[in-house]
């Protein structure tokens, strides 16, 4: 059986898989004839969460009218996993408890690719005046202006870059008519919101001031009435397919469910796997209207309640558990962070750094808890052993996600005033512990490559001259790393962590097989 439309009628029978009852053909005709959702990143984080929000709406009757989800990085997702499954995927959420379900989405009508004639497409769909909102999960560097700045130079139509055709598409809507429209990030990024408002209104003037857009175009995109950009917070884990998965897919009468690395070095398949938890919280702000999307559990709030929401799961609840543990997943040569957080060393961490030094200075917003935000994370996500997400993945990067996962927590402490923040022990344990990664030598004394950073070379040639065993110059050599606030938030040794931070990196560095040594000793005092 090959996933497509046929399909779904035959499986209709079956308790296995869930299929969609609605008239997908109907569907699709509405959409079309005045579409109101169009999507630009057509990876997993769409396929396996977004695009199963209006799916949900369109089996409860909620809305009739689909997504048309667009391409423009990897296109060949598009040939690959959309194209030869009728735009169908099959969404299979993975539980700790070890129950699976499985579901056919049908709420993608059509996907684009960014060809001539994708772009053709795109300029028709802009200028339909029931077009409510455009979405993007296209990662932080899509928002780019600096990388393509030679697309001022360019015809706004011949633009190469994603932020510069969508300036071009906005100034199509504008010349049309002028409807009101909402642009909406929805990727994982501090103030998302801002960076793509930011990125439109950089491209427009540059436009602007070169004759090519009219100047009354500015004041359109400065319209909250006309254009708006809200804020988000969305939270997921969606990893690349799973050969488990896929295994199980064939055995319930799948003919046809290829793993397939495309050209760009991303991991595509007909199918989604993910976690149970998810949140979505946007700032409610569409000039145009929107889907129902609050009956499918998506948060509207304020742009502020967004932003207190997005603090408190990076800084605090998540994203500081989550480096922790790839930290000291890769020293300790674990492959899966489920099998980290089975080591009671480091789940006894990510607890004391969650609740005895987050807790106490977390942003509180009104529509989650944060302490349970916390005790789901940590006892359901983390340990989820089918989700099998990397710590070598999760390193990536560290040097940009310190100042936010663990820089804004020691500024709130530096705030108070009461000389708490040198009484911290575990967070200063972390930022030791990836001092000691950098090194490229795990616990047992085998070299490995350190993840991809762009500080990364500069760090570890920092470090050089420091071995196993020899703890000479180490003061020496911490310092212009730990007094570095564009790293840390702060200068480390003015709020009395610094020389903490070089004792516990000296404990750390003093041998092979001595980390669970030293974090016993600090954990379990």
């Amino acid at each position: 059986m090959k996933l497509n439309q046929e399909l779904v009628t035959t499986l209709k029978s079956q308790k296995e898989i869930r299929c969609f009852n609605y008239d997908r053909e109907k569907i699709k005709t509405a959409t079309l004839a005045a579409p109101i959702w169009l999507h630009f990143g057509a990876g997993n984080i769409f396929r396996g969460f977004i695009a199963t929000l209006q799916n949900q709406l369109l089996e409860d009757g909620k809305s009739d009218k689909g997504i048309i989800v667009v391409e423009t990085y990897d296109t060949e997702i598009i040939d690959l996993t959309y194209k030869p499954y009728d735009d169908l995927n099959v969404s299979v959420t993975l539980k700790r408890d070890g129950s699976v379900n499985k579901e056919i989405i049908g709420s993608v009508i059509e996907s684009v690719k960014s060809d001539k004639e994708g772009w053709q497409r795109l300029i028709h769909f802009f200028e339909e005046d029931s077009l409510q909102m455009v979405t993007f999960t296209i990662t932080e560097k899509g928002y780019s202006v600096s990388s393509y700045e030679t697309d001022f130079e360019r015809e706004p139509e011949a633009s190469e870059s994603l932020m510069g055709r969508l300036t071009y598409l906005c100034y199509c809507r504008y010349k049309k008519g002028g409807k009101p429209i909402a642009l909406l990030s929805l990727d994982n990024c501090s103030q998302n919101g801002k960076k793509l408002q930011e990125a439109v209104c950089k491209f427009a003037e540059e436009w602007i001031k070169r004759g090519k857009m009219d100047e009354a175009f500015k004041t359109y995109l400065q319209d909250s009435k006309k254009v708006s950009f809200p804020w988000s917070m969305i939270d997921k884990i969606t990893p690349q397919p799973n050969k488990k998965v896929q295994e199980m897919l064939i055995n319930t009468g799948f003919e046809e469910m290829p793993i397939i690395k495309t050209n760009k070095n991303t991991w595509v398949a007909p199918f989604v796997n993910a976690e149970e938890i998810q949140y979505l919280v946007i700032e409610d702000k569409f000039p145009n209207g929107r889907p129902c999307l609050e009956d499918a559990d998506v948060v509207f709030t304020t742009r502020e309640e967004v932003e207190r929401t997005e603090k408190m799961k990076v800084c605090t609840c998540l994203n500081p558990l989550h480096t922790a543990l790839a930290i000291f997943g890769c020293l300790l040569d674990y492959k899966t962070i489920d099998e980290a957080v089975s080591n009671p060393l480091l789940l006894k961490l990510i607890e004391k750094i969650g609740y005895e030094e987050g807790l106490p200075v977390v942003t509180n917003p009104v529509i989650i808890n944060p302490y349970h935000f916390i005790k789901e994370v940590i006892e359901i996500r983390l340990p989820n052993p089918f989700i099998l997400d990397s710590p070598w993945r999760i390193i990536a990067d560290t040097s940009l996600k310190m100042p936010i996962r663990f820089g804004e927590t020691l500024k709130a402490y530096k705030s108070k005033g009461d000389n708490t923040i040198g009484q911290l022990t575990y967070i200063p344990l972390v930022i030791a512990g990836w001092c000691r990664y950098l090194m490229g030598i795990n616990d047992t004394g085998k070299t490995y490559e350190v993840g991809p950073d762009p500080r990364g070379a500069i760090l570890q040639k920092a470090l050089e001259g420091l071995y196993l065993g020899k703890n000479e110059n180490i003061s020496l050599k911490l310092a212009p790393i730990l007094s570095d606030e564009s790293l840390f938030g702060v200068n480390l040794y003015e709020v009395g962590l610094g020389t903490k931070i070089e004792h516990y990196f000296a404990e750390l560095m003093s041998g092979k097989d001595v980390i669970q040594k030293v974090l016993n000793k600090y954990l379990m005092q």
